[in-house]
């Protein structure tokens, strides 16, 4: 599915150079469940505004479901980022005016979505994340792990194939960090394809596999040997957060 070949990524500054990937190669393949993980400033965010197609390499070839991203349209590029790729952040990134029912109606309202459509998929999506009774609920009267669940349902709004997280668990206490990464290994064993970056060994552990950067580069990459986290995960407290 994802196949990064030699992706180089150079920010100048005032004739000033900064390497913020350095020759990385990898191919992820569709279905697996990945942690990208590192030291502050070794280039995972780099690495993840590239395969969000948010940025793209100075050098290097980045090929997502056999198409070379730097070779498409702008608004190539953006509808991939809206119909294939989900978003999840550590800040959430709701609109705090907007309802829980309203922020994941709103990537289907950019894809042209109909508004019935849109407003009985969002109902259902708030439902699978545990939300179902929270639909009319603003991010300012939820808890962080319930935001984060609204950020999860709008993610997955426009049945995207890859979900990209980006510390999801960062802002959460770590009985709600728990539930959250339940609904993550439900979705990958539903078929979704997820990168995560976190900083956290045990939040990692629930991917099957885990990508070391140092410095830019690659320094260890486990294939599939990596293991799950024990605790937690069988008939564990998985109510709303």
């Amino acid at each position: 599915m994802i196949e990064c070949d030699r992706v180089t990524k150079i920010y100048r500054n005032d004739q000033v150079e900064t390497v913020a990937l350095a020759d990385v190669s990898f191919k992820i393949e569709g279905g697996e469940f990945v942690a990208v993980m590192g030291p502050s400033g070794s280039g995972k965010s780099t690495l993840m505004h590239i395969l969000g197609c948010l940025d793209a390499p100075t050098t290097g070839t980045y090929v997502l479901d056999g198409k070379e991203v730097g070779k498409l349209k702008d608004d190539e590029q953006a509808c991939i980022r809206n119909g294939k790729i989900g978003f999840v952040f550590q800040s959430y990134n709701l609109l705090p005016r907007l309802t829980a029912h309203k922020n994941v109606m709103l990537p289907m309202t950019y894809g042209g979505i109909p508004k019935d459509e849109r407003i009985d998929r969002a109902a259902k999506l708030l439902s699978k994340v545990g939300l179902g009774d929270r639909l009319e609920y603003k991010p300012s009267q939820l808890s962080g792990g319930q935001q984060q669940r609204v950020a999860i349902a709008r993610a997955l709004a426009m049945n995207p194939s890859l979900i990209l997280a980006d510390e999801p668990t960062g802002n959460l206490a770590t009985a709600q960090g728990e539930q959250i990464m339940a609904i993550f290994r439900e979705l990958n064993e539903q078929g979704h394809t997820i990168i995560m970056i976190t900083h956290e060994q045990n939040i990692a552990a629930y991917a099957k596999r885990i990508i070391y950067i140092r410095d830019g580069k690659v320094s260890a990459d486990n294939g599939n040997h990596g293991r799950r986290k024990a605790g937690n995960e069988e008939g564990g407290n998985h109510g709303p957060v």
